[in-house]
């Protein structure tokens, strides 16, 4: 699940895959601001047919957080 994740966040808002680990935080370390997390929540729902409510959206602190978000979508 953290590849596809990372596939999804290296390709919607155009971050540099070694920066991708599970500890990095959005918004310090990988620069995501507000609207390039609206972004990254779109192409989350596209790409595993999920839905993200807004308050969902502002829980999510590291990449982790968005990999456990997606998992339990899922299942």
């Amino acid at each position: 699940m953290f590849e596809q994740v990372k596939k999804v966040l290296v390709d919607a808002v155009h971050i540099d895959d070694a920066l991708v680990v599970a500890s990095a935080t959005l918004k310090d370390d990988l620069g995501i601001d507000s609207l390039a997390a609206v972004e990254l929540a779109l192409e989350l729902e596209t790409s595993f047919d999920v839905r993200i409510e807004d308050a969902e959206l502002a829980k999510l602190v590291t990449v982790q957080d968005v990999v456990d978000l997606v998992s339990t979508k899922l299942n």
